[in-house]
């Protein structure tokens, strides 16, 4: 089995793995926390988030021209590459102490009206102690680029599982012994460092890479720069809108509604993983498409094919969490996180949109259209904020939800609809046409769904199972008759027969 097979396959364990972590560890370690530490725990999190912008989306970049000059066997020329590599990733370590030391000597100002005096304190260790994770971290990621690109995916998504593993395998000891927030973030430091310490000794041992510190390419580094903005500017939009509402909501009421929101925010990341992790087979098919002069047409009908086969997964999903969500939350994180029901709601219903329609993302990078929807989503994300901050004090931190679904509406779903439409040349009323008759069924069994909740108990954690199980039931079976195609059956049929095929074979 080729490496990336086997990094594919490794790739949807880790996400497994991520949603039982979520599932388990979460739950356990908000009830020993507080709800209140939790909170403060969360917004130094999003904290975090804001120092992965530094990377300026040079990872991606040095993947790509790694793997070029890999391609055509000029080690020299990889040598110096990874030389300028170090040397400006060490340049953003630096320029991330000057960050967290501004952050530190700032943070009373921002979060004065937000936190108490003790979480003031524990705020400040818990920057300082980022601040020295990132800025080793930058550097030491070089290694784990150079690893991806010399396609040595088997370790280092095994590094990458095992440091998923390790952190809250260390921390729930520590936390029944009594620790808090600044022992999470100390061990989650630790593990980190160490992970990416092996990629370094792994690159030298096993790969032979080389470094060469002479004078730069001026000529190259501005092809890399130009090459990483428009990564850089996806990186910016995604913090906004996943980040900047914590960040909000800890500096004007404090910790317990940024606890309360950093819950419906993991719904949400989940929600993102279960489209992301197939829209990623999209774009080599994207790319043929452009590359053979394929019809507007031809590329309309994929657009609809790939677009029909997400939007199945993702109502079934968002159907299951309106009717199920509400119910779980309590008994999972507590009846203090009920909000986070509504919040993760408001979020989830439009961003369902562009989670089906991710082949339309990679037909603007096959076509090389993608600098459009990366300057429009970034002016969206700084409207988010300017209306986030009213909102927040009116509605609280259902009013930052209101906000980030008040964007994904007007960025991802109306401009981004009429510029598929208009400019790139796909057929968007076909496709809308196609997705609305699917959705007849969707609302029928959404509507069974409402009834069997009303008969039966939702509240009763033992029967939710039995609950969900009918409910699955009843959506596959309208869907079946009501709403999938020839090809959608065709491709159920065929699943199932190839998982027959490994059970007899057993």
């Amino acid at each position: 089995m080729s490496q990336i097979k086997k990094g594919a396959i490794l790739s949807y364990l880790s996400i497994f793995l991520t949603i039982l972590i979520a599932l388990l560890y979460t739950p356990v370690m908000i009830r020993l926390l507080g709800q209140s530490e939790y909170g403060l725990y969360a917004m130094i999190g999003s904290l975090a988030a804001y120092f992965s912008i530094l990377d300026l989306g040079l990872g991606n970049a040095i993947i790509r021209y790694t793997s070029r000059n890999r391609a055509i066997g000029n080690k020299e020329a990889e040598s110096k590459l990874n030389g300028m590599f170090l040397l400006l990733y060490s340049i953003i370590g630096f320029l991330t102490v000057i960050v967290g030391i501004i952050f530190y000597n700032t943070i009373d100002n921002i979060f004065a009206a937000g936190l108490t005096a003790s979480e003031l304190e524990k705020a400040k260790i818990m920057v300082i102690i980022l601040t020295i994770n990132f800025a080793l971290s930058f550097p030491l990621a070089v290694f784990g680029s150079i690893m991806q690109a010399y396609e040595r995916f088997v370790v280092f998504k095994l590094i990458e599982i095992g440091r998923s593993l390790a952190s809250p395998i260390i921390i729930l000891p520590l936390l029944f012994l009594g620790y808090g927030s600044v022992a999470m973030v100390v061990i989650t430091t630790i593990v980190n460092i160490s992970c990416l310490l092996f990629n370094l000794i792994y690159c030298f041992r096993y790969l032979k890479i080389s470094f060469y510190f002479g004078k730069i390419d001026t000529q190259l580094l501005k092809e890399i720069l130009g090459y990483s903005f428009f990564v850089f500017l996806g990186v910016i939009v995604d913090q906004i809108y996943w980040n900047t509402d914590q960040f909000i909501l800890g500096a004007i009421f404090g910790t317990v509604p940024v606890a309360v929101y950093a819950i419906a925010m993991q719904f949400i990341t989940l929600y993102k993983k279960f489209s992301t992790s197939i829209s990623s087979l999209f774009l080599p098919r994207a790319s043929i498409m452009v590359a053979n002069n394929s019809s507007n047409e031809e590329i309309t009908n994929n657009m609809i094919k790939f677009g029909r086969i997400q939007y199945i997964i993702m109502a079934y999903i968002l159907s299951g969490f309106v009717l199920f969500g509400r119910p779980f939350i309590n008994a999972w994180a507590g009846s203090d996180y009920d909000n986070a029901y509504f919040i993760t709601l408001f979020i989830m219903i439009p961003l369902t949109i562009p989670l089906f329609q991710n082949f339309g993302i990679s037909i603007l990078y096959a076509k090389n259209m993608q600098k459009f929807r990366s300057v429009i989503l970034i002016l969206i994300a700084v409207l988010n904020i300017v209306i986030t901050i009213p909102l927040v004090k009116n509605f609280g931190s259902i009013g930052a939800a209101i906000a980030t679904a008040i964007s994904l509406t007007l960025g991802n779903t109306i401009i981004m609809n009429m510029y598929y439409h208009l400019k790139v040349g796909i057929n968007m009323l076909r496709f809308w046409k196609s997705i609305l008759l699917m959705s007849l069924p969707v609302v029928a069994s959404l509507c069974i769904g409402f009834g069997i909740m009303y008969m039966i108990n939702s509240n009763n954690l033992i029967l939710m199972p039995f609950n969900i199980i009918m409910y699955s039931v009843i959506f596959m079976f309208l869907m079946w008759y009501f709403g999938f195609n020839i090809y959608e059956k065709e491709l159920i049929t065929s699943i199932i027969k190839r998982f027959q095929k490994i059970v007899l074979r057993k």
